[in-house]
């Protein structure tokens, strides 16, 4: 019987309507140290940008922030949206993150912008974008290897660094690139879950052992709603609902307070689109995750799940974990 995957979070500092920023950072400090308690392996951030609601565009910043603030958890990025960024940039960031956390920084890498076109181009440099990132991911891994004789760019620090390098997707594009260069992958299923089965296939199926990888190590992401019953969850969920609603409207991405009842703010194609969304969300009691947990277990094999936990307040999203916690410490191994 496999056994159960490890359990991680990806973290999107998502801003209550009327927070502050540093309210907001002060809870995810708190939020992480809940899940390192809990024994979770890893605490990841996502890069976003001009999003009224989401604090977490520096991510690199936020990371070494959080790392500061926890002891054993890895830390990373959920990614760092590399386009955006030169790979020399990216290798001294996280280079200087790992001098600072030996053995707890993780870099996962993203092809997509992370942002509006009009946005994406204020933050891209020379024009280059997703064409780049099979080059830009190669130059990242020489730079944070080991120095070459004659090599005249170099990560300072970050050479020699070795820092985990992640490829992140929602299509299959990214599961062939890391398959090819044998590095570990995650699914984005917390807002892409229809190509979830197809991806984690191809990226088994396609596997190449490099040094950094024997084995494939696959991760899937998906959204929580955890509470202490079935009922609870479902008018928690109600938050999560708004801002994905706000998403698909322009609209700014506060996290709003949950509200007994949808009806009213949302016509039924919304809600259709809002649901197809979440296709992958586990919401309810510990039991009720726990039977949902096996059900997408049953025809895909993972090392590893991530889960975005987007509930309103702060306390209550710490118990979530306690509850998600509770599924693992159950023993939910496929059977």
């Amino acid at each position: 019987m496999p056994d159960c995957p490890d359990y991680s979070l990806l973290e999107l500092a998502s801003v209550r309507e009327g927070d502050s920023v540093g309210t907001t950072l002060a809870n995810s400090v708190a939020y992480a140290q809940r899940a390192e308690k809990l024994g979770f392996k890893r605490f990841w951030l996502a890069e976003h940008h001009n999003m009224e609601g989401i604090s977490s565009s520096a991510t690199s910043v936020l990371i070494g922030h959080i790392a500061g603030k926890t002891k054993s958890i890895r830390v990373g990025s959920g990614g760092v949206m590399l386009p955006n960024h030169p790979p020399l940039v990216i290798a001294e960031q996280f280079g200087t993150l790992e001098s600072l956390y030996p053995g707890r920084i993780d870099l996962g890498l993203g092809r997509a912008p992370g942002t509006d076109p009009v946005t994406a181009r204020a933050l891209r440099r020379d024009g280059l974008g997703a064409e780049q990132f099979p080059e830009d991911v190669a130059r990242l891994q020489s730079l944070l290897g080991p120095l070459q004789p004659g090599q005249s760019v170099r990560a300072i620090p970050g050479a020699g660094t070795n820092v985990p390098l992640w490829l992140l997707g929602s299509s299959l594009y990214s599961a062939q690139l890391a398959a090819m260069r044998g590095l570990p992958y995650a699914f984005a299923g917390h807002f892409a879950p229809r190509l979830y089965r197809e991806a984690l296939r191809v990226y088994r199926d396609n596997f190449q052992p490099s040094e950094t990888l024997e084995q494939p190590y696959a991760m899937l992401a998906l959204p929580a709603v955890p509470a202490d019953s079935v009922q609870e969850a479902e008018f928690l969920a109600t938050t999560s609902y708004q801002r994905i609603l706000a998403l698909f409207r322009g609209q700014p991405l506060w996290m709003k307070p949950p509200v007994n009842s949808m009806d009213g703010l949302w016509n039924a194609g919304e809600k259709a689109s809002v649901k197809d969304f979440l296709g992958l969300q586990l919401l309810g009691d510990a039991e009720t995750i726990g039977r949902q947990l096996l059900h997408i277990l049953s025809d895909i094999e993972v090392e590893e799940l991530m889960f975005t936990v987007d509930i309103y307040d702060p306390e209550t999203r710490r118990h979530a974990l306690d509850i998600l916690a509770q599924t693992r410490n159950a023993g939910l191994a496929l059977s």
